[in-house]
């Protein structure tokens, strides 16, 4: 268990331009994602307004979006507790990796020539935040990436499903990329899958974004949930 001592989050500054809820949903969010609350740990409100440095109004409305979000949950005689568990993190990431292999063998077989060079000047500006270490830039283009493949696959009813999961995407991007030779796999990575889909091959681009979504997901699985008894290569199978 973790020293409640520790302050796990950052105190909030009010004069902010996008909502004070939404500052406070994407702070407990990152938090939960990160691992810096254990699963079926209790959390004080009182406690965590005072951590953020706001009142308990907007921690309130941010918690019962975390809940639609099936991160935390409200139970009787426990109060709100933590649901993000190692098994859901493993189930979230085996069901993006399959809509997102299959957007992706879509965006190969219906990608355009302006989507195609598009997808050529992401990827050249990644490769150059990955040399120059500017994670900021570099988790915005990654998301510029994915988002392209989506449009240039032209999808519908498979774009409404990934929305469900993209809430998890910036949280565990930045926890992926701390680590150094990670960003350098996922560079690596992110060109085959966009080079498999500018050359428009299907199979290729399907099983590349397979791989990625798994791989960086077994990797964030080992950081976040390292004190876990299981293994950490839970998801190793699915990539072979």
């Amino acid at each position: 268990m973790q020293d409640h001592a520790v302050a796990r989050l950052e105190r909030l500054d009010p004069k902010l331009t996008i909502t004070l809820r939404d500052h406070v949903h994407k702070a407990l969010r990152l938090a939960i994602l990160s691992g810096r609350y254990a699963p079926q740990e209790r959390l004080n409100e009182r406690q965590l307004a005072e951590e953020l440095g706001v009142s308990t109004t907007p921690l309130k409305e941010a918690m019962r979006q975390l809940e639609s979000e099936g991160l935390i949950a409200t139970l009787p005689r426990r109060g709100v507790i933590v649901l993000y568990s190692r098994t859901w993190a493993e189930e979230m990431i085996l069901a993006r990796a399959a809509l997102e292999s299959m957007i992706a063998h879509l965006a190969a077989r219906r990608i355009d020539d302006a989507a195609r060079r598009s997808l050529e000047v992401t990827m050249a500006a990644m490769t150059e935040a990955t040399e120059e270490l500017d994670p900021d830039r570099l988790i915005a283009l990654n998301e510029q990436f994915h988002d392209q493949i989506h449009k240039a696959s032209e999808c519908l009813y498979l774009g409404k499903l990934i929305e469900r999961q993209r809430f998890y995407d910036a949280g565990t991007r930045r926890i992926i990329h701390s680590d150094p030779e990670e960003k350098a796999r996922a560079l690596a990575e992110h060109n085959a899958i966009g080079r498999a889909i500018i050359e428009r091959d299907i199979e290729g681009a399907e099983r590349a974004m397979r791989d990625h979504v798994v791989r960086s997901g077994d990797h964030y699985l080992r950081l976040v949930f390292r004190n876990s008894d299981r293994p950490s290569s839970a998801l190793s199978p699915v990539a072979e």
